[in-house]
């Protein structure tokens, strides 16, 4: 992974916390890519399309934005563009969705830059059978955890509308707002519900 290639790979950084991004693009920048980073949407599709990157690592939440919207317009920009699509509110709603826009991976910050340069040459090698299907985990997930993945799904469906999914939730604006300021609920299996 350490080794960089006989030619740099170009790649998107797109977040909008600058030192985030300037961190992670000299770390991948030492790893054999030619990086180009982006504080905003608009500033990705003008990258996407000046510079036509094969590899995007993209944030999740972009001030205002959202980055689900982002992904399927980088692939109109360039379509055979990998997305890994970063965030620190993991949900598997949100990996879901991400998927089924187009992106071809999905971590949870903080993350390392080897992690990432996995995660985008993933799918550069041989291809792996289809039918593979990651393991489920052996415990259940705990009730706040649950709670969090079904707001997150809700969320998802409601484009990010809060007000709508306040309302689809039966709970008060403000109520879904403290919630989604939370982190994600930490799974502890030695600990009991």
């Amino acid at each position: 992974m350490n080794a960089p290639s006989a030619s740099p790979r170009p790649l998107l950084i797109v977040d909008d916390d600058a030192t985030f991004a300037r961190v992670l693009a000299r770390a991948i920048g030492s790893r054999g890519f030619e990086t180009l980073t982006a504080g905003s949407a608009e500033e990705a599709r003008a990258l996407a399309r000046r510079h036509q990157p094969r590899y995007c690592v993209l944030d999740l939440k972009l001030g205002e934005e959202n980055g689900l919207k982002l992904i399927p317009e980088l692939h109109m920009l360039v379509p055979d563009m990998r997305i890994l699509l970063l965030t620190g509110y993991a949900s598997i709603a949100t990996a879901v969705e991400a998927i089924k826009r187009g992106a071809h991976d999905y971590l949870a910050k903080p993350v390392d830059a080897d992690a990432v340069v996995r995660a985008l040459l993933d799918g550069d090698g041989p291809a792996a059978p289809d039918d593979e299907v990651p393991d489920a985990p052996e415990a259940p997930l705990a009730l706040r955890r649950l709670e969090w993945e079904h707001i997150q799904r809700v969320l998802t469906e409601c484009d990010g509308n809060i007000s709508e999914t306040a309302r689809r939730l039966g709970m008060h604006r403000r109520t879904l707002q403290r919630k989604l300021s939370k982190h994600p609920v930490r799974e502890r299996p030695e600990q009991g519900d």
